[in-house]
């Protein structure tokens, strides 16, 4: 058993104390589970007998291995078990130790920790007359198996994402880093549910306050039922009215362990690929695993791009309205007299043609995402073109808008991060209400307040704006610019202090 399943196991018993313990008599334990249960039809019971001590083998059908349950544990009790006059204690004791071949078992003595472990794919063993029951680990359910990940493409490196298993997903991460310091803590929240969720960390590198920063906020959580990481992100997050993401959530298993590496903790929730990750910095939704794959000058580009990319998803609807409503003397004389040709017959300001064109765009990426992949797609391109071309053609909107809305789509596809477009989406909105409202002026004190905004949020005590804001020049050497392998030789100091050194310095830094 890991040390995870251990520390899982150890939280437990407060909690399971004071559930009712179970009764010793087989047939009323039997009867008083399938009235908890509501005699469920996928309930399996299967009643046998050790020289005339009665037992019983219960699961879940759906959630176990049928072959496990047959070979490992009916076979060998049923058939190779010594057939002779034994107290109810020595069989139980034999049972324990000796007779089961399966690598996880556990015993328990109440109704709360059977049904949990009954629910979550393991057999359970009762013997009549005894007080305690094992319970063997047979999880054998059907999952969709590791595939590629479809919401985070690259073209060089590992394509393999997570599942929604858990346990797969943790030896994901145990394939990716192979020490012994690599903690996996588990623990089950909801308290309808009782989701499996487990806390990864590296212990001689991850910071002891973070963990354990950690551990409080998920062991606050007071709901009935956790069905995807969303939820535990909502709880967990530092600012929870910010539109700005303070939790990083990726399904590729390499930006897990990146992070891993560089000092953050990860959250696995079973049930769902995305794995969260803090504490998270506004960088990270600007880089990609794939920037550590290619070398440094390509990554460098990239970023450098993406941040390019940032500023016109952003700003340019809000720059087309106010140069075009308050501030035409900045415009050269050329582009100014073809603006006003093509505006010419266009009934609406420049902020209602910006807003109507918005607007049918994010109705057709939200379209496009709803419908069935081979329609979707087919959808957003033939609508874009069909509805962009005829409403130029009915003087409702002027071609230069069309572009404007054009780049600012495309721009905002580029971000690795799914996360952080959606803020970007929304702002941009405000930035053009601003800019209809006061011009440049709008846009300049909206973007002032905007950075006020960012350098005043933290992420699990960790400033959001790290390493600009407070600014820290070693950790420059990868946010926009990557250095090369050899010159990463340090990890970001605004994550840890244990263990900042990666490697010694090359003598070509020297």
């Amino acid at each position: 058993m890991n040390k995870g399943n251990e520390q899982g196991s150890n939280q437990s018993p407060s909690k399971e104390s004071n559930s009712p313990p179970l009764l010793p008599p087989l047939e009323d334990s039997l009867s008083h589970i399938e009235t908890e249960l509501g005699k469920s039809t996928d309930l399996v019971i299967r009643r046998f007998a050790i020289y005339k001590t009665r037992c019983a083998a219960l699961y879940i059908d759906g959630l176990v291995d049928k072959n496990t349950v047959q070979n490992f544990i009916m076979e060998a009790l049923m058939l190779e078990m010594p057939h002779k006059r034994v107290s109810v204690k020595e069989l139980y004791d034999t049972i324990k130790q000796a007779s089961l071949p399966i690598g996880e078992v556990t015993e328990f003595n109440d109704y709360e920790a059977l049904f949990k472990r009954l629910l979550s794919g393991e057999t359970i063993l009762l013997i009549d007359k005894e007080k305690k029951a094992l319970a063997a680990s047979t999880r054998g359910w059907r999952d969709r198996g590791v595939q590629e990940s479809t919401s985070e493409s690259v073209i060089r490196g590992p394509k393999e994402a997570f599942t929604e298993t858990l346990r797969t997903n943790t030896a994901l991460l145990r394939r990716k880093i192979k020490d012994p310091k690599l903690r996996i803590e588990s623990k089950a929240i909801g308290e309808v549910t009782r989701t499996d969720v487990a806390i990864v960390y590296l212990q001689d590198i991850a910071e002891d306050h973070i963990v354990q920063e950690v551990h409080r906020r998920l062991e606050e959580i007071d709901i009935d039922g956790i069905l995807e990481s969303g939820y535990i992100e909502e709880y967990i997050q530092d600012a929870q009215y910010s539109p700005f993401p303070t939790v990083y959530y990726s399904e590729k298993p390499d930006a897990i362990a990146g992070g891993l590496l560089e000092g953050r903790v990860a959250i696995i929730t079973d049930g769902t690929p995305d794995v969260l990750l803090v504490p998270a910095l506004f960088v990270n939704f600007f880089q990609s695993s794939e920037d550590y794959y290619q070398r440094a000058d390509i990554s460098t580009f990239l970023r450098l791009l993406r941040l390019v990319c940032f500023n016109i998803a952003l700003f340019m609807p809000a720059l087309y309205i106010a140069f075009t409503t308050f501030h035409q003397e900045m415009i050269p004389a050329p582009l100014l007299i073809s603006l006003a040709a093509q505006r010419e017959g266009v009934p609406f300001p420049a902020f209602v043609e910006a807003l109507l064109m918005e607007l049918t765009f994010e109705i057709l990426r939200e379209a496009g995402v709803r419908l069935p992949k081979p329609v979707g797609s087919a959808v957003s391109i033939v609508g874009a073109l069909v509805l962009g071309q005829s409403a130029v053609q009915a003087g409702l909107v002027s071609p230069a808008m069309v572009i404007v809305v054009a780049l600012t789509a495309i721009s905002s596809f580029v971000f690795p991060a799914y996360n952080i477009a959606i803020p970007i989406r929304m702002l941009r909105f405000l930035f053009m209400i601003l800019a209809a409202t006061f011009g440049l002026y709008g846009i300049i004190l909206g973007l002032i307040a905007m950075v006020l905004h960012l350098c005043s949020l933290q992420s699990f005590g960790v400033a959001y704006m790290s390493p600009f804001a407070p600014m820290k020049a070693k950790d420059q050497k990868d946010v926009i610019i990557r250095f090369p392998h050899w010159g990463l030789f340090s990890r970001p100091s605004s994550l840890t202090k244990k263990n900042e050194k990666r490697t010694n310095p090359s003598s070509k830094e020297n």
